[in-house]
C-alpha cells in the first residue's frame, strides 16, 4: 500500500472514531442510529460479542455480506454456462468470499456505532453505497498499474515478474464487480478489454519461453538429474519460477536466477511426458500487498493452460550413467577476453577486463580441484586452496539447503586491486523442510596465492553490466567494480547468515529503516532532504542485526534476488545511492519490495551502509516511486 494511501486510511480510521461521537453533541446514539438504519443511502452490518474486538469483527462481517447481496449481480461475468442457474449456492460463496477481500482491507474503514460495550458488545458498521463504488474503482486501478508494471517488466525481458504481475492485474480485477467491462486504452482510437489483454499477455509470455534439455545423468540410486536451459526471447530467462511433476507428487516451487537449473525425477519417468509449469500465482511475493494477498487466498486461480511448458532437447540429449559423466571446468569461449591494459568500452561504459589463458592458469588450477570436490559431494583435501575466513564461507555454502553443482562451468576470471574474481558456478540449492529450489551463479573471489578468500552468490548478468557499463563519466572504474561486488556480498551475507559482515559494513550510526518511507532520524549524518515523507520503522544497528539473526535463527533458508538497479552519485563526494528491486525468500515469508542503500565509498576498501530503506511498494509522492540519493541531506 503507497504512502499516500496510508494517511489517508488513518485519517479515515480517525473519523470513523470521530464523527459518531461528534453526531451525539445534536442528537442521542439511538437516534443517530435510527436514522442510518433507515437511510437507504447507507449499507449497515451488526454484530455482538463478548468482547468489543469480537463484535467490531461481527459487524464489519455482517457489513461484507450485505454488500455482498447489494453487489452480487454485478459479479455475473463469474458464473459460465454449466453454473448459471444451477448452483447459485456457490457462486453466493464465491461473491461473498471476494467481497471479504474489501472488508480485510478498505472496509476496515467504514464508520462505527457501539452500541453497547462489554461484556455484551453491540457494534454497528456503515458506509455510504456512493463510497463502495469508490472502493471497487480504486481496486480498478491498482489492477490497471500492476498490468502497466507488468509490461515494463515484459520489456525489459524479466519473464518471472511480467507474469506474476500480470497475473495479479487479472486477479484483482476479477475481484471487481463488472471487472470483465473495464478497457485499456491504446493510443487514440484503439480500446481492449483489459481482462481479455491481461490474458493475452500471459500467453504471450509463456509462449515465448524455451525450455531446454541440457544434460541427463542416470544416477546410482534409481534417479535422473536433468539440467535445464530456459530462456526468454532468445535471452536467460531471469527470476523465473516453475514447478513439475516427479512422478509421484508435484514438486515445490523453483526459481531460475539466470536461466539455468537442475532437477532429479524417478529413471522410469519419461522426460517426454515431463508436466513442467510456468508458476505466475507467486503468493510469497504478493506478500508486499495485503490487499493483493487477500484477493489471491479468497478468490479461485484463473487457469493457464499454456503455462505447461514443451521441453526441447529431449531426443538429442543421450542419457548417460554418472561414471560416463566429465567434469572439469573450463574458460568460457564466448567471454570477451580483453587485455588488462585496454581501455576498450561496452555501451560507453569500461567493458570488464578479463584474464587470457596464461594469466588464468594458477586461477584454473584451483577452481578445478573444487569442482571436482562439488561434483563429487567430499571436501577432504581442499582446506589449503582457502584463506581462513573464506573456508568458513564455503563450510556454510555447502550446507545452504542440497547444494549441488548444476554442470560443469565454463568460466571467467577478472582482476580487480590485486584479487581475481570467477565466474561463475551455476549452482542449485534445495531445502528439506519447504521443497523450494533456487538456482544461483557462485562467483569465488581468489588471493594473489590462487587462494579462495570469498564465496558470493553472483547478480543476475544484465545487472552486472547495468553497473559496468554505465557511460556516465561520474563513476569509476573502481567505483563500479567495488559496488558490483558489494551488492552480491550483501546479498550473500542474509543467505549465509553472515550477521559479523553487516556488523563491519554498517556504519554505527546507519539509519536503518523497515517499510515505506521516513520523516525524520536523528541518527548519523545522513537524514531526509524534505520533511514530505511518512514515518514508518526506523532501527538503530543494533536492533536491526539482533532481530536479523532472531530471523536467520529461525529460519531454514533466507534468499534474495535484486534487480531493476539504478546507481547515482553525489556532487563532490565518493557516496552512491543504490535503487534496487528486492525479492525476498525464507522459509517462513517472502515478499517483494524496494530497497534503498546510501553506500559511502570515500575509504574504497571499506564499503560503508550509512542508509538502509526498505519500501512495500512504490510511493507516488516521490518522482519515480522510490526513495534516492536526492532524498537525504549529506
Amino acid at each position: 500500500m503507497n504512502t499516500i494511501w496510508k494517511v489517508k486510511l488513518a485519517l479515515i480510521f480517525l473519523l470513523s472514531i470521530s464523527l459518531p461521537l461528534l453526531g451525539q453533541t445534536d442528537k442521542s446514539q439511538k437516534a443517530l442510529l435510527k436514522e442510518i438504519l433507515a437511510n437507504k443511502d447507507y449499507i449497515v452490518g451488526r454484530g455482538h460479542g463478548s468482547t468489543l474486538r469480537q463484535a467490531q469483527e461481527n459487524a464489519l462481517a455482517d457489513l461484507a455480506g450485505q454488500i455482498s447481496t447489494t453487489v452480487s449481480s454485478q459479479f455475473d461475468y463469474l458464473m459460465n454456462q454449466k453454473t448459471e442457474g444451477k448452483d447459485i449456492t456457490a457462486f453466493t460463496q464465491q461473491v461473498n468470499s471476494i467481497v471479504k477481500t474489501y472488508s480485510h482491507t478498505t472496509l476496515r474503514n467504514a464508520l462505527e456505532i457501539i452500541v453497547k460495550d462489554e461484556p455484551e458488545a453491540d457494534v454497528v458498521r456503515y458506509i455510504k453505497a456512493v463510497d463502495v463504488d469508490k472502493v471497487f474503482e480504486d481496486r480498478k486501478n491498482k489492477a490497471l498499474t500492476y498490468a502497466k508494471n507488468a509490461e515494463t517488466f515484459d520489456a525489459g525481458g524479466k519473464v518471472g515478474d511480467a507474469l506474476s504481475y500480470y497475473y495479479w492485474a487479472l486477479t484483482l480485477l476479477r475481484s471487481c464487480p463488472d471487472g470483465d467491462k473495464m478497457k485499456i486504452s491504446f493510443g487514440l482510437n484503439n480500446e481492449q478489454q483489459l481482462q481479455s489483454y491481461l490474458y493475452k499477455k500471459m500467453k504471450e509470455c509463456c509462449s515465448n519461453i524455451k525450455v531446454q534439455v541440457v544434460s541427463n545423468t542416470l544416477e546410482d540410486d534409481d534417479t535422473q538429474t536433468i539440467v535445464l536451459k530456459v530462456d526468454y526471447k532468445g535471452q536467460p530467462a531471469v527470476n523465473f519460477n516453475y514447478t513439475y511433476y516427479n512422478g509421484e507428487r508435484r514438486s515445490g516451487l523453483s526459481t531460475l536466477q539466470n536461466g539455468e537449473d537442475v532437477i532429479s525425477i524417478p529413471a522410469k519417468v519419461n522426460l517426454s511426458k515431463l508436466d513442467l509449469r510456468a508458476e505466475y500465482c507467486c503468493e510469497e511475493e504478493a506478500n508486499m500487498d495485503s490487499e493483493l494477498r487477500d484477493v489471491l487466498n479468497n478468490t479461485q486461480q484463473a487457469p493457464l493452460e499454456i503455462a505447461k511448458m514443451k521441453l526441447f532437447g529431449i531426443k538429442e540429449v543421450k542419457a548417460m550413467k554418472a561414471t560416463e559423466v566429465e567434469g572439469g571446468v573450463t574458460i568460457a569461449a564466448s567471454a570477451p577476453l580483453v587485455p588488462n591494459n585496454s581501455n576498450e568500452t561496452v555501451g560507453g561504459g569500461t567493458a570488464v577486463k578479463y584474464l587470457d589463458a596464461t594469466e588464468a592458469a594458477p586461477y584454473l588450477a584451483t577452481m578445478t580441484q573444487i569442482e571436482k570436490a562439488l561434483r563429487a559431494r567430499s571436501y577432504i583435501g581442499i582446506r589449503n586452496l582457502f584463506t581462513d575466513e573464506g573456508y568458513k564461507m564455503f563450510e556454510k555454502l555447502i550446507s545452504y539447503g542440497n547444494a549441488r553443482l548444476v554442470r560443469s562451468p565454463d568460466v571467467r576470471f577478472s582482476r580487480f586491486r590485486g584479487e581475481v574474481t570467477c565466474r561463475s558456478f551455476p549452482m542449485s540449492f534445495s531445502f528439506k523442510t519447504n521443497r523450494r529450489t533456487f538456482s544461483e551463479n557462485v562467483v569465488f573471489r581468489l588471493n594473489s596465492e590462487a587462494k579462495i578468500s570469498e564465496v558470493a552468490f553472483g547478480l543476475e548478468e544484465r545487472a552486472t553490466n547495468d553497473i559496468m557499463n554505465n557511460n556516465t563519466k561520474r563513476y569509476s572504474e573502481e567505483a563500479r567494480q567495488v559496488l558490483v561486488n558489494f551488492l552480491e556480498s550483501y546479498k550473500t551475507a542474509y543467505a549465509l547468515g553472515r550477521i559479523d559482515y553487516f556488523e563491519k559494513v554498517f556504519s554505527n550510526d546507519a539509519l536503518i529503516i523497515t517499510g515505506t518511507v521516513v520523516i525524520q532520524t536523528g541518527l548519523g549524518d545522513a537524514k531526509p532532504k524534505e520533511q514530505r515523507h511518512v514515518k514508518y520503522t526506523r532501527q538503530t544497528k543494533a536492533q536491526y542485526l539482533r532481530n536479523l539473526q532472531r530471523t536467520i535463527m529461525s529460519n531454514e533458508f533466507i534468499n534474495i534476488h535484486f534487480a531493476d538497479n539504478i546507481i547515482n552519485k553525489s556532487t563532490g563526494k565518493e557516496i552512491y545511492g543504490i535503487q534496487i528491486k528486492q525479492d525476498y525468500f525464507s522459509s517462513s515469508y517472502g515478499d517483494t519490495g524496494y530497497l534503498f542503500l546510501l553506500i559511502d565509498l570515500e575509504k574504497v576498501d571499506e564499503p560503508t551502509v550509512k542508509v538502509r530503506a526498505w519500501q512495500p511498494d512504490l510511493d507516488p509522492t516521490i518522482l519515480d516511486g522510490r526513495l534516492n540519493i536526492a532524498d537525504f541531506i549529506l
